[in-house]
């Protein structure tokens, strides 16, 4: 699902590619409105929540949709829907350091912050960093392209490997090589190898934090996993918001093509570092996605026959 973020981010530079040479950089951002035509759409199929639903008292819609969910449950007319989330008490996000979870939070929001700057900051800068190493901007647009294209493969790949080995083995090695493959990009070389080397970044920062995302949510338990991804996430943002200040001002110092590269390999390795110190044994999950008989045992929660 999260790979049409990055298919979106292939389309944004082709589309650069194309228009900015001859209508002017101006003319990417008119594109930029028409996903607003999809709205209707959006809202006509996008599901809701079952808890939502059951606030709602819409039994007909939470048996189709968790028909959709697992084919073998077939909604009946004395089915009675309840919410299986224990209440809520005290503040949400205390909760993240209850229960041996402190560490591993903290490293969660240090891993996405620098995957977040890593990501923003490449989509931002990749195209004037290699247009300043001597590519022109047909070619350096080219390379943003490339790295949302391998962002794609990363992503599906990541996450069938995930969910056949440890989510957390995955990540660590794929922060590893963004940070490897990063500090590559810093020299100059056969052109075939720099789009490589590209791929492999994008694979191994979009499609490692879609990755992450995964590996968040199934970390904590079932009424807090929107908490914990969303700080996360909300944390996270703080790198994306310091990543392209970052290169921006690498820019106008006129740094070495490889300090460039270097400093935003180096998140990559302290992204591993910190998801090596997540305590996995606090993970109900740890072990690959969600397996079928615990997705029954979540639809079981939800339904009650009277």
């Amino acid at each position: 699902m999260f790979s049409g973020y990055s298919l979106g981010g292939v389309l944004a530079a082709g589309l650069g590619i194309l228009m900015i040479a001859s209508l002017g950089w101006e003319s990417v951002f008119l594109v930029g409105a028409f996903p607003l035509l999809t709205l209707p759409f959006m809202y006509k199929y996008l599901p809701e929540s079952p808890e939502y639903l059951v606030a709602r008292n819409e039994p007909k819609e939470i048996g189709r949709l968790l028909n959709k969910i697992d084919v073998n449950y077939i909604p009946a007319e004395n089915d009675i829907y309840v919410s299986g989330m224990p209440k809520k008490v005290g503040i949400p996000v205390m909760k993240l350091f209850e229960k041996g979870r402190i560490l591993s939070t903290l490293m969660f929001w240090i891993s996405f912050f620098m995957c977040l700057l890593m990501i923003d900051g490449l989509n931002t800068w990749l195209p004037k960093l290699m247009n300043q190493a001597g590519y022109p901007m047909g070619s350096s647009l080219m390379f943003l392209l490339v790295l949302n294209l391998g962002a794609i493969f990363g992503a599906v790949f990541g996450g069938w490997a995930a969910d056949r080995w440890s989510g957390k083995k995955v990540l660590i090695f794929f922060y590893i090589l963004a940070g490897v493959s990063l500090t590559l990009l810093g020299f100059k070389g056969n052109l075939f190898v720099l789009y490589l080397l590209v791929a492999i970044a994008g694979g191994a920062t979009i499609g490692t934090q879609i990755i992450a995302n995964a590996y968040v949510s199934q970390y904590y338990p079932t009424e807090m996993r929107s908490t914990g991804i969303g700080w996360s996430l909300g944390v996270g943002r703080l790198g994306a918001i310091i990543g392209p200040m970052m290169g921006g001002v690498l820019l106008t110092l006129n740094m070495p093509l490889q300090v460039n590269f270097l400093a935003f390999a180096i998140p990559g390795i302290i992204a591993a570092i910190t998801i090596w110190f997540v305590r996995e044994k606090q993970t109900p999950l740890h072990k690959g996605m969600m397996q079928k008989e615990q997705i029954h045992q979540e639809i079981d929660a939800w339904v009650t026959t009277d």
